[in-house]
């Protein structure tokens, strides 16, 4: 009866994690890249062996492991493993892992003739390598001979969710957003469950649940219980939560600011002065409050005196003196503050490019060491094509992460199919040059330049409630390769990219390379015709057109009938003296600037002669009307794929490069149109 008993209570957790996701296992493009169909017979034959018997370690994840494992193994090899904690062959766990070697998140996988064994030195290690190994199973590897040993090189990997109260989500384009507030904490949709699974599967283990420009409500007694309620199921999954903390929180509602009138602040102070004791003492115990709800609570994302936002310079007062504020009240619990490096002041400096470094640089050391910078990868707004922002490397005495944006707010919302990892690839790469050659961001971010306590990299999530997540299928690709190279900045945009191909469309072979063109050259399309050689705000595909050339022209780039831009050179605006050299001269010099940063430091004539020996002229007009050509050829790769590819997803897809190409169509029509007023010929539409 004892042996019964603790059988039914070893399965239940795995019945509930099994069911968890159901409900959305019929709708197109709801498992993501954990679909887990069927294998060709031939593997299966090869693997099932290997994976027939299923010993556990003894981890706080034993449970959920199983009920991952049966699944997968279930869909992928159409077998049944069996849970046997006395096996010597098959998948087996062990907590004996090397913790110098492994941390508290890495793993050690071999396989061999009798199976897999999967060593960690702690339960997240486990957790990382079941879903790597399912992995491999999905993609094809063989499991002979294997021996592979991975770590984090990031040890906080976050999705920045800028979801609201109300349920909309800032630049969201796939419904409305995944937290049902008026639900928590009585009812826990299943979905979170499955959006945890999902970011586990690639490493993902910290996630901020609302808008940079925080209500905060968010802080009140009420919300904590219901953040507390998503904190509990997320740490089944090795997930923490994060808040994002409005400033002037402390305030009651008539002191508060402008911008926060329609909230109100949740406290009964008229100041949120960082000097001020009781400003002091509101942040500790608003900390203490969080922690006895959630002991292992993040930390707090904090965007002030940006875009309205409030902040220390209300009240004559720095950056550091704000964020150190709310370090401070969070360092005895062990939490951290990620204080935005997104500011701009137009009143102050026309060229907001260069504000943020103007304002954090002078104020490298200030900050306390449970503090590290949020910096988007560049100087403007998420750009498709913008310089690198220069403080990467500027501030080596202060912790430094970047900030990507996964949701597609300037490069075609989920409309457009585009693909970000060659984009967040050059990123990483790009070289500083601040301790000499090979400073790039990617070993500055990760402690490899200058020490950095912290190591972390976030992305702006471009999830939502959508049956598919992400809205535009090939979206989810943005997710998953955000995850896979917040784990591994290293990794080839090859190796990812086919991956998700493999464990999201089941396609190999001809099929594989289909998509793989559908992907690749989508980022560097789109940027050609939305923001030729870095031309400041973008030219949205999906929503300005001809109105919005007309609002950028002269306020965000000057063009006229001689040429085109923005001079930010030594001689303009002097931008380019924030960069190290060789960067700095060789982006003062356009013969030496790279071709997709051009007219963010120069203005150029339109007979300027470019690297191809055409003018600016000829090869700019040319990139506005490129955009449709490439999405009539997705159209009928797309196609060619009906047969290989289940009719939901491939209806949905289909849908979406239709309207993509319309978008498209009229946009390069009227791009065309616009700046074609500005030169000698009439350009006609390729």
């Amino acid at each position: 009866m004892k042996k019964l008993l603790s059988l039914l209570l070893f399965l239940c957790p795995i019945v509930a994690l099994r069911a968890a996701s159901a409900p959305d296992r019929t709708a197109p493009g709801a498992q993501l890249w954990l679909g887990y169909e069927p294998l060709a017979e031939a593997d299966r034959e090869a693997l099932g062996e290997s994976c027939s018997r299923i010993s556990m370690a003894g981890s706080r994840y034993d449970s959920l492991l199983v009920a991952e494992l049966t699944r997968g193994i279930e869909g992928l090899l159409q077998i049944t493993p069996t849970v046997d904690p006395r096996a010597r062959s098959g998948i087996r766990f062990s907590l004996d892992g090397d913790p110098k070697l492994l941390g508290e998140e890495g793993y050690r996988i071999r396989g061999g003739r009798n199976g897999v064994r999967i060593q960690a030195a702690a339960d997240a290690g486990l957790l990382y390598g079941m879903f790597d190994l399912l992995r491999m199973l999905q993609c094809g590897e063989g499991l002979e001979g294997l021996d592979r040993t991975e770590t984090p090189a990031y040890d906080r990997r976050l999705l920045n969710h800028w979801d609201d109260l109300d349920g909309t989500i800032e630049r969201g384009y796939a419904g409305r957003s995944l937290w049902k507030w008026d639900e928590l904490p009585g009812r826990l949709d299943p979905r979170y469950a499955a959006y945890a699974r999902a970011n586990a599967s690639i490493g993902i283990n910290g996630v901020v649940l609302n808008n940079v420009n925080a209500d905060p409500r968010i802080l009140r007694h009420d919300y904590l219980v219901k953040v507390a309620a998503l904190a509990d199921l997320f740490r089944r999954y090795h997930i923490r939560v994060y808040l994002t903390a409005n400033f002037a929180a402390p305030m009651k509602p008539s002191s508060t600011p402008d911008v926060m009138k329609a909230w109100g602040g949740v406290g009964d102070l008229d100041t949120a002065d960082p000097r001020d004791v009781r400003v002091q003492a509101w942040w500790r115990e608003k900390a203490a409050e969080i922690y006895a709800l959630i002991p292992d609570f993040g930390g707090f994302l904090v965007k002030a005196n940006s875009e309205g936002m409030p902040g220390p310079q209300d009240y004559g007062c720095t950056h550091a003196d704000g964020a150190n504020l709310l370090a401070r009240a969070l360092k005895p619990y062990g939490g951290i503050v990620m204080w935005r490096t997104f500011v701009y002041n137009p009143t102050i400096d026309p060229d907001r490019m260069k504000r943020s470094y103007l304002e954090f640089r002078p104020l490298d050391g200030a900050f306390d060491d449970n503090v590290i910078l949020q910096t988007k990868n560049g100087p403007l707004d998420f750009q498709p094509s913008e310089p690198v922002q220069p403080l990467f490397g500027a501030m080596p005495r202060s912790q430094v992460m970047l900030e990507l944006q996964i949701t597609q707010e300037y490069t075609g919302h989920a409309t457009s199919l585009v693909y970000l990892l060659p984009m967040w690839r050059r990123v990483l790469d790009f070289d500083t040059c601040c301790a000499g050659p090979g400073s790039t961001v990617s070993r500055l971010t990760r402690g490899e330049v200058y020490p950095q306590r912290i190591r972390a990299i976030a992305g702006v999530a471009n999830t939502g409630s959508d049956a598919n997540w992400t809205g535009h299928p090939f979206a989810q690709a943005n997710w998953y390769a955000f995850g896979r190279l917040a784990w591994n900045p290293d990794q080839t945009v090859s190796r990812i990219t086919h991956d998700w191909i493999r464990s999201t469309w089941q396609v190999d072979g001809e099929d594989l390379r289909v998509i793989e063109a559908m992907m690749m050259p989508s980022w560097e399309c789109f940027l050609r015709s939305s923001s030729p050689y870095g031309l400041g705000l973008t030219l949205d595909v999906a929503t300005h057109y001809r109105a919005n050339f007309a609002g950028r022209a002269g306020r965000e780039w000057q063009v006229s009938r001689e040429g085109i831009g923005t001079d930010r050179t030594s001689h303009g605006t002097g931008f380019t003296g924030q960069y190290f050299e060789p960067n700095r001269s060789c982006f003062d010099d356009a013969d030496c600037c790279p071709s997709m940063w051009l007219l963010s430091f120069h203005w150029l004539p339109w007979n300027h002669r470019m690297p191809s020996g055409r003018s600016l002229r000829e090869e700019f007009f040319e990139g506005l009307g490129s955009t449709p050509s490439l999405v009539r050829q997705n159209l009928e790769r797309w196609q060619s794929l009906r047969d290989r590819i289940d009719p939901g997803r491939y209806a949905s897809v289909l849908e979406r490069l239709q309207q993509e190409y319309d978008d498209a169509s009229r946009f390069s029509a009227e791009a065309l149109d616009f700046f074609g007023a500005y030169v000698d010929d009439a350009i006609a539409l390729p």
